[in-house]
């Protein structure tokens, strides 16, 4: 590869050169003419300040080497054909020689000068280039979640406008090390010789130095690039954080890279470094917000579990106690008084633990409805009439709308949902609090079923907060607190995995609606009757 380069770069010089020795040739002698045809026809005596055209032209194409040849050519040519004697280099007549000499001298300015433009034009050229791709390095790496999504992009950029064979990066470190990005295929290039870019605080340019880089023993997959350019290494690092290395290869003889390609790899391997950082950081931050949420998770289901789970069962063992206790004289009514007590005690325990159990399912996200077609009004019924001892003397409503369609649901999830509200408010309401469970169609594919109570309702701060978890919003009048405060937040993650939604407002008895958008089901096609 490297012959073939330098014979690609040798052939474009050499076309460059010619190309501007053309051009010189070209207008020497077409300001020749224009000379000749000024001093004969239209009697100039002297027209040789028209060569400075020539000079500031090949001054503009080729720099100041081309525009000084041009110039003392120029001189040289005028002296020949316009001075006298002709033909000769002598000059008899000293003011035509001075003449000859200040247009020398300046025609040697107007192309020093002519030089300075395009090479000051050429320096903004390469500095755009160079601010495009430290923008679009920059762009790739704020507008990307993580440096590896946007990391391809990176080494194909800089690929391309550093000129190099080949870039890839690649991570060290406490982890494993493995390529985040590369442009090329096959076993990663190696050599006993790495040219490794040393940057100094201050104002102290980075440089280049080649040191010894011997491969190790038994390096799987490594091969030399003896024949393939300069293997270049830029370090990815910022502050004490040391991410890995940007590689690259450079084409061509051996040499470092220009001073533009250099600030270029150098500011890329920073801006890497500040992504990788910030990757970094995303990453410790969000371990450290879900270890304070696991805290907060835990710390709330132990206080829940201190209380509500304690609470009946200190019920059960003081009832099963006395009904131990010899000494005591209890008659079949008081017994059977007491047997109801300890059931209705390992009843809530039972919904206790249940409610604990589905709310690990919801979120481990192993919730996995079982969607059949129903008739809605028969699964409410079912279960507001198992939960009517719960619920005591509360007058219950239900208002159903004519020709509701069928929903799609899981009827086991469904029978929770509405057992969690329920319960919710034989928790949170007095005894003989109305409550309506109605079920509408409002369009849309969808069937809503509200269910809503009379009691002391909700402050409208704590609505929003409602289906948190262990949240147990503060209610007006309301004595020593009951529950978990995972009933509403199973409710509404039981609900959307049916497909539906979980909402809560203000009820227009005076307490607190839960209303739960359900999917319908589709309606069965109709059969076109034979012919």
């Amino acid at each position: 590869m490297l012959p073939y380069a330098q014979t690609l770069a040798s052939k474009a010089t050499t076309r460059s050169s010619l190309g501007v020795a053309f051009v010189a040739v070209v207008t020497i002698a077409l300001g020749t003419l224009i000379i000749a045809v000024l001093e004969q026809a239209a009697e100039i005596p002297d027209a040789s300040a028209v060569y400075l055209v020539a000079v500031v032209v090949v001054g503009s194409l080729g720099g100041t080497v081309p525009a000084v040849i041009t110039a003392v050519a120029s001189f040289l040519v005028y002296d020949l054909l316009f001075t006298e004697p002709r033909f000769s280099l002598a000059v008899t007549d000293t003011s035509e020689l001075l003449n000859l000499v200040l247009v020398l001298i300046v025609a040697l300015a107007v192309g020093r000068l002519a030089a300075l433009g395009r090479e000051r034009a050429a320096e903004a050229d390469r500095r755009a280039v160079e601010a495009t791709g430290l923008f679009a390095v920059s762009r790739l790496l704020a507008t990307a979640d993580s440096t590896e999504e946007v990391a391809g992009a990176i080494v194909e950029r800089l690929a391309r406008e550093a000129g190099l064979a080949r870039v890839w990066i690649k991570l060290e470190g406490a982890a494993r090390e493995r390529i985040l990005a590369d442009t090329g295929d096959g076993p990663l290039p190696s050599a006993p010789i790495v040219t490794t870019l040393v940057r100094t605080p201050g104002d102290e340019p980075a440089r280049w130095v080649r040191a010894h880089a011997p491969l190790p023993q038994g390096a799987a997959g490594s091969r030399h690039v003896s024949d393939a350019g300069d293997l270049l290494r830029v370090r990815i690092e910022t502050g004490a954080s040391d991410f890995g290395s940007l590689w690259a290869i450079k084409p061509g003889a051996t040499g470092a890279l220009d001073a533009e390609a250099t600030r270029l790899l150098s500011l890329a391997a920073d801006q890497l470094a500040l992504g990788l950082r910030r990757d970094r950081l995303r990453g410790e931050a969000t371990s450290a917000e879900i270890a304070r949420r696991s805290d907060a998770l835990k710390s709330a289901l132990l206080d829940s579990v201190s209380h509500d789970l304690r609470t009946p069962l200190a019920s059960i063992r003081a009832t099963a106690g006395n009904l131990a206790d010899p000494d005591l004289d209890w008659s079949n009514d008081e017994v059977r008084r007491a047997a109801e007590t300890i059931d209705a005690e390992a009843q809530r325990l039972d919904r206790f633990v249940r409610s604990v159990l589905d709310l690990s399912r919801i979120e481990s996200g192993a919730l996995r409805p079982d969607l059949e077609v129903y008739d809605l009004p028969e699964l409410l019924e079912r279960t507001v009439t198992r939960f009517r001892p719960v619920l005591g003397e509360r007058e219950i409503s239900m208002e159903v709308t004519p020709g509701l369609p069928l929903v799609r649901v899981d009827a086991v999830l469904l029978d929770a949902i509405v057992s969690n509200i329920l319960d919710n408010i034989a928790d949170h309401t007095p005894a003989g609090t109305p409550l309506a469970v109605r079920a509408a169609a409002p369009g849309s594919g969808r069937v809503r079923l509200t269910i809503e109570d009379g009691g002391p309702g909700v402050p409208p701060s704590d609505l929003e907060h409602i289906f948190d978890k262990f949240g147990r919003g503060s209610r007006p009048g309301e004595g020593a607190r009951r529950g978990m405060g995972v009933g509403l937040s199973i409710v509404q993650g039981m609900a959307l995995a049916l497909g539906g939604s979980a909402t809560a407002r203000r009820s227009d008895l005076g307490g607190l609606a839960i209303d739960i958008d359900l999917p319908a089901a589709p309606e069965p096609p109709v059969e076109e009757p034979a012919r």
